[in-house]
């Protein structure tokens, strides 16, 4: 694992500090030292920490490559999200405070990550992707420990609106041979969620090496998987989850399926009534008509 301080953002810091004023390296040496705190902190209170004007923080980030602070913390918070334990999430929740107030705090938080989502997503991006999606012959959805409930999701839906579709699990080896043996210039969509797994960075690696189109949906800038594919897309959260948070990817993958679905006309009426017509022949699904008769 690439220790905090190896990571290319804070060794972009450290490059950078010969050039910045003195008080430009009063910050530099004080966001080494607590990347975790920093992450936290307004300009005002990295500003006050560091006995230096807000304004002084607002220079330092453009500095080191950030158009502004928010940009610079949101760095920051993917850097220390993939290096934080399990026992480190827990501390930052306040067990102790009231079970509404903790309510509250998890769905405001929730609120934010959206909008955090919403304001960094592009959408003319997400419609390329649709179209990739679209030309694909066989698509593939992989994920591992969280994101395969991700993938699953989002496999499961692209079933109501074509065909071809296979959910891998990424900590299957079969997986790998799912992939090498699927026709060439297969479409691989891989859902990636912090802390990421390493087998989904092998099987970046192992589609990369057969020559197939990759996917990465991931919750960061920062995915060690992201470098692997062909197209990327980025949902950023602004909190560190406790346990992980899908709202963000899973409402980015509901837009990217009804996207889809409007470019598919009368074949997708077609494919779902062929759907429809198996559940009635095979009683899958709970019919009211059928429990009251």
């Amino acid at each position: 694992m690439v220790k905090l301080q190896e990571h290319p953002l804070l060794k972009k810091i450290t490059e950078s500090r010969s050039s910045l004023t003195p008080k430009g390296r009063i910050l530099s040496d004080f966001i080494l030292s607590n990347p975790r705190k920093v992450v936290f902190m307004t300009t005002k209170e990295l500003a006050q920490s560091c006995e230096v004007s807000e304004a002084t923080v607002v220079r330092f980030v453009v500095q080191v490559g950030f158009d502004g602070y928010s940009n610079f913390q949101q760095a920051l918070r993917d850097l220390v999200d993939t290096e934080m334990t399990l026992v480190d999430r827990v501390d930052l929740t306040d067990m102790a405070q009231p079970g509404a107030d903790r309510f509250r705090h998890e769905v405001f938080k929730e609120i934010d990550n959206l909008k955090q989502m919403y304001r960094s997503i592009d959408i003319e991006t997400i419609r390329a992707l649709v179209s990739v999606l679209h030309d694909s012959g066989n698509i593939f959805v992989v994920g591992s420990r969280l994101s395969y409930t991700l993938a699953y999701y989002f496999g499961w839906q692209l079933t109501k609106i074509r065909g071809n579709i296979q959910i891998l699990k990424g900590s299957d080896s079969i997986s790998l041979d799912r992939l090498t043996i699927a026709p060439p210039e297969s479409l691989v969509i891989l859902i990636a969620t912090s802390r990421y797994p390493n087998e989904l960075i092998r099987i970046a690696k192992h589609v990369r090496r057969m020559g197939h189109i990759l996917i990465v949906v991931s919750d960061s800038s920062l995915c060690p998987v992201n470098g692997f594919a062909r197209h990327v897309l980025v949902a950023p959260s602004k909190h560190i989850p406790i346990f992980g948070s899908t709202a963000s990817l899973t409402c980015l993958i509901n837009y990217i399926v009804l996207e889809l679905s409007a470019r598919y006309g009368d074949a997708l009426k077609v494919h779902q009534e062929k759907l429809e017509r198996s559940y009635r022949e095979n009683d899958t699904l709970f019919n009211l008509e059928v429990f009251d008769g």
